[in-house]
């Protein structure tokens, strides 16, 4: 057998004792993280909300829906920008990532007054058997043909991305794609009315990733500083090889 750290930098090797006070050291750190963790969900859920005067319809499994129909009764919505433009023949695999930890969560959501859906530009039909590869369960729907993509800024167009510069994670920039990743939140009133809430892109993403909290205890980490982007080791759960790296008879 190899041993499975033998790529890592090297460490010290002390006593059990020695660990544990360096051990006990870094878990007053960690718990100062979880602290401020505990005070920005509670920053973020006093932000105001934005009234949702546009009436956005979608393409769904049962026919047109309108935003408000998502919330399937919850008061609630969690919206995934799954990056699947109309010309793509396959969803994003980083997307595709997230996802694969999503689904599990979304019967747990319900009990807690929330639904999911994810959205992407790309046809219902595109979706819709890119969904049954994947074996997901969660809802999907196309908003091909509305504004809601360009309004939260996770979808671009021509003239943006011949100027490279993109509205995206509250500023302006180049992105590499005319599609990106994000996560909206929407309530509604007891008087049917719909609100935007939050939205978070790029790393603000990453928490959804229990991929990423446990490679972030292993002794490599991530270990994607040497790829030509972070997320570039990142496959289709159906693609990835048969024998990953690093695994042995």
């Amino acid at each position: 057998m190899t041993n499975p750290t033998k790529d890592a930098p090297a460490h010290a090797v002390v006593a059990r004792a020695e660990w544990l006070r360096a051990r006990t050291a870094l878990l007053a750190r960690e718990k100062e993280l979880t602290r401020l963790r505990d005070e920005l969900g509670r920053e973020r859920r006093r932000l105001p909300w934005v009234r949702v005067e546009k009436r956005y319809v979608f393409d769904g499994p049962g026919g047109k829906e309108t935003l408000s129909d998502l919330f399937d009764g919850r008061g609630q919505l969690a919206v995934y920008h799954f990056m699947f433009g109309p010309e793509w023949t396959e969803g994003c695999p980083s997307c595709s990532l997230v996802s694969d930890h999503i689904d599990g969560a979304v019967v747990h959501l319900a009990q807690r007054d929330v639904t999911f859906v994810a959205i992407s530009r790309a046809p219902l039909a595109k979706i819709e058997a890119f969904r049954k590869r994947m074996g997901w369960r969660f809802k999907w729907v196309s908003s091909g043909g509305s504004d809601f993509n360009a309004d939260y800024h996770v979808s671009f167009g021509k003239e943006e991305m011949a100027a490279g510069r993109m509205e995206y994670n509250y500023s302006t920039t180049a992105f590499p794609s005319d599609e990106a990743p994000g996560m909206s939140i929407f309530a509604k009133d007891a008087a049917g009315d719909v609100f935007h809430t939050y939205s978070a892109y790029a790393r603000g993403l990453d928490h959804l990733l229990v991929a990423y909290g446990v490679l972030d205890l292993v002794p490599k980490g991530r270990d994607e500083d040497a790829l030509d982007f972070p997320m570039a080791w990142v496959r289709h759960h159906d693609r990835y090889p048969a024998r990953p790296r690093g695994k042995t008879d």
